[in-house]
């Protein structure tokens, strides 16, 4: 299957930093919030606490007995032995998912500090490695990210603003970016058609699933 393609089909953006990963083998959804009518999930990956990426209501609606969550371990909640702590540098292989937790922080702001460990996603389906951002700012070690899809947030305020997500995606050279975390407590729908014009790289711009 060619990237786009992959993309096209098996990414779905569900609004903000929310995506579902539809692979061959497992369902995976990254910080799941707002679902509509949602499918069970053999792995969540969770980057951080916040209310918008840490949802425990969302989660009870896609887990599953033999679910497992992936998280930074101030996301462990209630989730008991389902849950499985990560720190920026690690890596977890839940069946055929491989999840490499980076580092994923405020450098001029409190919102998301650096010391408090918590993380983008390098998650490989099907031989695909989809770099999930987190909430972020441009940080040096995005330079390092090997990614043949990156989902970074372009909203400003809490994370990067557009011109630095353009940065991010020029540095990353992904095979396709995805603008995200916009149109939903920061961010506007404009921003994305500003992130695309200024790219160097492929971007696919995906539209929010709702029903699904």
């Amino acid at each position: 299957m060619k990237l786009e393609d992959f993309v096209q089909e098996k990414i779905k953006w569900l609004g903000h930093a929310s995506f579902r990963i539809d692979g061959s083998k497992s369902t995976v959804y990254i910080d799941p919030w707002k679902l509509w009518n949602p499918l069970p999930a053999d792995l969540i990956c969770i980057t951080h606490s916040h209310f918008d990426h840490l949802s425990e209501e969302d989660v009870a609606l896609i887990r599953k007995k033999d679910t497992t969550i992936v998280g930074p371990p101030d996301c462990k909640t209630s989730f008991g032995d389902s849950f499985k702590p990560i720190a920026p540098g690690e890596t977890v292989t839940v069946n055929d998912v491989t999840i490499e937790a980076v580092p994923s922080y405020n450098k001029n702001k409190d919102f998301h500090p650096k010391k408090n460990n918590w993380v983008g996603f390098i998650v490989t389906v099907d031989g695909v490695r989809i770099y999930h951002a987190g909430d972020t700012d441009l940080i040096p070690e995005m330079s390092a990210v090997k990614a043949d899809v990156a989902l970074l947030p372009i909203g400003g305020t809490y994370t990067m603003t557009v011109s630095e997500a353009i940065q991010a995606a020029n540095s990353i050279k992904a095979g396709i970016t995805v603008p995200m975390h916009y149109g939903d407590i920061v961010g506007e729908f404009k921003d994305r058609d500003t992130f695309k014009a200024g790219s160097r790289n492929a971007v696919i711009v995906l539209d929010p699933i709702k029903g699904a």
